[in-house]
């Protein structure tokens, strides 16, 4: 399995598994769903109201290059987080990220515009992605070693599913949120409309840390630092021990970070801009979809666990998504609703169960002492190229190849192929770290 630990006790034992469980969905919940809204802004309304352009085009581009800002600084908020929680705890440091994440997205929600205050409106855009960026970068991984950690013996990747779940979960509430928001006339959606989701989010905030501060520290992390203490330098021994291992792990990674942008964030944009699709259509279809993959999470987990080959398990599902963007977008040009949904549904088969893995099949191949910072980087390295420029290519491709989907389902296909290559080349890596993951 991918994280080993020792079996609870039963009864406190127990309840604690199943809090932590919740507590890293709900938490994932919350910091996803304040990541995603941007990106659902940025390609509906943060082109006009933030930057000034003639062009729409130059206005997107704009928007999608703050959106990746916040990929930029994830890699950061991996490093600080993930030496503070292989330092200082897992929890201490999910409680951290949680705070600045909802200050920070409440805080967007209250800014004036490039109408208003000029440059200042941008500026003050990066900077709150920024804190967005850096509290997600020590989410993840946190938020997965809690769940995994907490499991009982044999059950680890079903758990650290639940941290898994957060992104679907957290897309449905996005997308709900602009679905509702969109209700509203023109005029007022872009006065103050668009301003609505992120300003729950600072509601969404406390119900978060009532959960989160219920959880006791992970044992796995309880018993490293009683058999030798914390690594004083957790970045630096995991560089020099463990870098072949980290970027296989980021290479593995590729397809479970920029598959989300490139099928719902991007897909918004392209699909209101160049196929002419009216944005509740596609915010409808993406609800759905969102809706599939949150039921094919931990359905994908169970099954992985059942058949006790992870490996394997996750290279069918990537080969599965590398031919799914074809029809995907296919029918996505029909402009039917129907059609656009089951394509969603097929696509989110292959990339809905490959997320639900990959977390605790990558965790296991870290020891405990040093596994939030390992498994932090690789995450968000990856996630600063993988997630942050693919919005971008995608906008590049469709306007070089107007009238053409083929090159972005190419596009789709060449990154699940990326994936493939690198969770095949970790797994005898893994292999060799059973028996010592806890130490």
């Amino acid at each position: 399995m991918a994280v080993t630990t020792a079996a609870p006790a039963a009864g406190p034992g127990q309840n604690q598994s199943a809090r932590a469980a919740l507590a890293a969905f709900v938490g994932t919940t919350i910091e996803w769903y304040d990541f995603f809204i941007y990106g659902t802004a940025a390609a509906l309304v943060f082109g006009p109201l933030f930057f000034t352009a003639e062009s729409p085009y130059i206005a997107t581009l704009s928007a999608f290059g703050t959106f990746a800002v916040g990929f930029l600084a994830r890699p950061l908020g991996g490093l600080i987080f993930g030496h503070l929680g292989d330092r200082f705890g897992r929890k201490r440091a999910l409680v951290a990220t949680l705070v600045m994440m909802g200050i920070a997205t409440s805080c967007i929600g209250l800014l004036p515009t490039y109408a208003s205050v000029g440059l200042w409106a941008p500026v003050m855009l990066v900077v709150l992605r920024l804190i967005q960026g850096l509290a997600v970068g020590g989410e993840w991984g946190g938020a997965v070693l809690m769940a995994a950690e907490h499991a009982p013996a044999g059950r680890n990747t079903f758990f650290a599913s639940f941290a898994q779940l957060g992104s679907p979960a957290g897309q449905i509430l996005s997308l709900l949120a602009f679905r509702l928001a969109g209700l509203l006339d023109k005029e007022s959606f872009l006065t103050w409309g668009w301003r609505v989701p992120f300003l729950v989010s600072i509601l969404l905030l406390f119900v978060g840390l009532a959960i989160r501060l219920g959880v006791a520290e992970s044992p796995a992390f309880e018993k490293a630092r009683a058999a030798g203490g914390p690594p004083q330098a957790p970045v630096r021994e995991v560089l020099t021990t463990s870098l072949k291992p980290v970027l296989l792990a980021a290479g593995a990674n590729t397809f479970a970070i920029a598959s989300v942008y490139l099928f719902n964030t991007f897909m918004i944009a392209f699909t209101t801009q160049y196929l002419g699709i009216a944005r509740a259509t596609i915010l409808d279809a993406l609800l759905i979809g969102a809706v599939v993959q949150l039921v094919m999470t931990p359905v994908g987990a169970r099954i992985a666990e059942l058949i006790r080959n992870e490996r394997l398990f996750l290279q069918g599902t990537l080969v599965w998504a590398m031919l799914a963007p074809y029809p995907l977008f296919w029918l996505v040009e029909t402009k039917s609703v129907t059609l656009i949904v089951l394509g969603l549904a097929l696509n989110v088969i292959g990339t809905g169960t490959f997320y639900a893995v990959i977390a605790g099949y990558l965790a296991g191949a870290f020891p405990t002492r040093v596994r939030y910072t390992a498994i932090s980087i690789a995450y968000q390295f990856c996630g600063a190229l993988a997630g942050g420029l693919t919005p971008i290519i995608g906008t590049v491709l469709a306007e070089r190849f107007q009238g053409h989907w083929w090159p972005i389902a190419v596009f789709g296909s060449a990154l699940a192929g990326v994936s493939f290559l690198c969770v095949t080349a970790i797994s005898g890596y893994r292999a060799r770290q059973r028996g010592f993951l806890d130490g």
